[in-house]
């Protein structure tokens, strides 16, 4: 099999690094996040390298404890983008020097070329650009010539002429750089010499292969869900091993109405795949008794789940594999991204939950896709639109929806407000134009009136939002006639609950999840 062109993002913690890797794919070439500090031999692993960029990051070089880069990799002949951090990293090691900016800059700033290039090819002489920076590069050598500045930062843009470094102080990945696109297709295409053509039928027949490769004649367990990921994860590796592949789905009382009928349904019935119902709803809730930090909650289920997978794989003969649909933002979210330095948000109980010493050998085919590629896929294999367009839902269930304790009734609480929402969205013809709408059942009782009687009871907090990748989300504008009978129908159709709330955070600062 040919090995695919690549582009390496080196990670220095900025929250745009995902950002980079979005706008890379979505021009055709496949790249992957990998820690700051891998060696050219880590970069050189997976494809054909054709370049390299220098994420942003929010340390400092200058003060010795920002995170540094293997020098090595500026001796590998290969075109290299520095961004943000990643211009100062690259200009310091070649001889520039960082500091303090006298003002800094966070926002839209207008560029001026100052000499025409590649990189900058089809800007116009003054274009807008995105700026989040308090240092910057103050002096560079004369091997350097700079391609674009700005009133507050002369150097803004430049190009090492011994070398193939371009810095670049701004952010060509955010949707406020009007022309970043085409600065990023530059570098590739123009200055890297990429060929692109990396899409989703590539993916998966390169997938496939790597799959029957690695597995051989061995078994795998698939921890299905029945959400688009693990569906997609179930038919890829059909398609590389068939009948070696069992598909086992947990019913762990934190599902929402009807989900274990549907599940069983379309996995033993539509797709003849060797599939498994274990009902381990005691089990979960006895674990979860009294657990209401969130972390050990996702820990606690991740546990679990991966213990009931090592017993039934102990009853099918020949089982060295667990394949789970794990996601790129799980990875992102569930730890410091791939080494990096940047801060772990939450565990996600198929990354972060996972126990130290696995009996199973790891299998996660889509741990390097978005969402929206995962989709694309999925039309891709034929999956039908029920599957593929299903808002996603947390590998722990409702459990990081139910704030607080897990209990029988909390669940009962939630899982009725939520069925009432699915239905609702669907009905308005909006379920489809946002991203995710769910309830939430809050750790909070309120006052209320109902009839002449006076009551003291739940809080429901609703969510929707409209992302792209789930990185990113903004909460969903939904009509107010639809806000109201929501409202309306859980307080008079969901027993136990007196008062609706509607969630109008974005992500950051906020995630999507409450837990």
């Amino acid at each position: 099999m040919a090995k695919k062109e690549t582009i390496a993002i080196l990670d220095f913690g900025s929250q745009y690094s995902q950002l980079i890797a979005r706008r890379v794919r979505e021009l055709g070439v496949y790249c992957r996040i990998l820690p700051h500090d891998s060696s050219p031999a880590d970069l050189e692993a997976d494809g054909t390298l054709h370049g390299i960029v220098l994420s942003g990051g929010p340390g400092s070089v200058y003060d010795g404890a920002g995170p540094r880069c293997d020098e090595a990799i500026f001796q590998m002949n290969l075109p290299i983008l520095g961004v943000c951090y990643g211009m100062q990293i690259g200009c310091q090691h070649l001889g520039g020097k960082v500091s303090a900016a006298p003002l800094r800059e966070y926002g839209g700033t207008i560029l001026k070329r100052e000499k025409s290039h590649d990189l900058l090819e089809g800007l116009d002489d003054s274009f807008e650009v995105w700026m989040s920076h308090g240092d910057q590069v103050a002096e560079l050598t004369g091997d350097f010539e700079v391609l674009a500045s700005s009133d507050n930062c002369p150097l803004a843009a430049v190009r090492h002429r011994q070398s193939e470094f371009y810095g670049i102080q701004f952010h060509p990945e955010v949707s406020h750089t009007p022309q970043g696109m085409e600065i990023l297709q530059n570098f590739l295409f123009r200055i890297c010499r990429c060929k692109g053509g990396w899409e989703m039928g590539r993916f998966i027949e390169d997938t496939v292969a790597a799959l029957k490769s690695e597995i051989g004649d061995s078994g795998v367990v698939l921890g299905l869900s029945g959400g688009v990921d693990s569906s997609v994860a179930a038919l890829l590796l059909a398609k590389a091993i068939g009948s070696q592949l069992h598909a086992i789905f947990v019913d762990n009382g934190l599902i929402r109405t009807g989900e274990r009928e549907e599940v069983e349904e379309a996995f033993r019935d539509r797709f003849s795949l060797q599939f498994h119902l274990v009902d381990a709803r005691d089990r979960f809730l006895t674990e979860l008794a009294g657990v209401t930090d969130p972390e050990k909650k996702r820990k606690t289920i991740g546990r679990v789940f991966i213990e009931i997978f090592e017993d039934e794989a102990k009853k099918l003969p020949g089982i060295e594999f667990l394949a789970q649909g794990t996601l790129y933002p799980d990875v992102i979210e569930s730890t410091s991204p791939l080494g990096g330095p940047s801060a772990t948000i939450k565990s996600h109980h198929n990354v972060g939950g996972l126990p130290d010493v696995l009996n199973l050998r790891l299998i996660e085919p889509l741990k390097d896709l978005f969402k929206d590629e995962v989709r694309k896929i999925a039309r891709e294999l034929g999956l039908p639109p029920a599957i593929v367009e299903r808002h996603p839902f947390p590998g722990p269930g409702l459990a990081v929806r139910v704030i607080g304790d897990v209990t029988e009734e909390r669940l009962r609480i939630l899982r009725d407000a939520d069925f009432i929402v699915t239905e609702e969205v669907r009905a308005a013809g909006v379920y489809n134009d946002i991203w995710q709408a769910f309830a939430v059942l809050l750790p909070v009782s309120t006052v209320g009136v109902m009839g002449d009687q006076r009551t003291y009871e739940n809080v429901v907090a609703l969510r929707a939002v409209e992302s792209e990748d789930g990185m990113t989300a903004d909460w969903a504008r939904l009509p107010y006639p639809l806000l109201a009978k929501l409202s309306n129908r859980i307080i008079n159709e969901v027993r136990g609950v007196n008062r609706v709330v509607y969630d109008i955070s974005s992500k950051p600062p906020s995630t999507i999840e409450w837990e």
